[in-house]
């Protein structure tokens, strides 16, 4: 299976990026295909309606979104909520004639340095990701304080954790398998 997978972030030292990181490795060791994309690649204006034309890095996002049978998306939370060039990349998918995530699947997945793992910020992009008409499975994967969840290597301190972080993967990716063969 081709999975299309990203960190809704820009920082480089993002632990996002590295749950993300974790997530594809895992996901090649069971044999998937992994296009794992760095977000800056979607470089967009902020979302307004005057602008007719869609801008480039929509279109890639929008392509590469397309090209694949799931995505994995990680989210930071911000403010109790999605990051905001997250929101602005749903605003212009969701403007296209051929709206790239309706009827995909999607599984979220977060890191944060606080106790609560940025469970909320998935459960804010659930709603326009949802109204969009994706599939988002519900079993979202929030690593809690992440500053100290990793080892040097890139996988979770925590054995239990990784091994509840390969178990949503695998289950989105039997759950999407069945989705996409009806």
């Amino acid at each position: 299976m081709k999975v299309f997978a990203t960190a809704a972030v820009l920082r480089k030292g993002s632990f996002n990026r590295k749950l993300i990181n974790l997530a594809a490795n895992k996901m090649r060791e069971d044999g998937h295909e992994v296009d794992l994309a760095d977000f800056a690649e979607f470089d967009m204006p902020l979302y307004n309606g005057d602008i007719e034309k869609t801008p480039d890095g929509a279109l890639e996002l929008a392509r590469r979104i397309s090209e694949a049978d799931a995505c994995v998306i990680s989210i930071p939370e911000y403010n109790y909520s999605l990051p905001g060039i997250l929101k602005n990349a749903i605003d212009w998918l969701s403007r296209m004639d051929d709206v790239p995530v309706a009827g995909r699947t999607m599984s979220l997945i977060s890191a944060s340095p606080s106790l609560v793992g940025g469970n909320r910020g998935l459960w804010q992009a659930r709603i326009p990701l949802e109204c969009m008409g994706a599939w988002l499975y519900p079993g979202m994967f929030s690593l809690a304080m992440a500053a100290k969840a990793f080892n040097d290597d890139g996988t979770l301190v925590d054995p239990a954790l990784e091994e509840r972080l390969v178990y949503v993967l695998r289950d989105y990716l039997t759950v999407t398998a069945a989705h996409n063969a009806r």
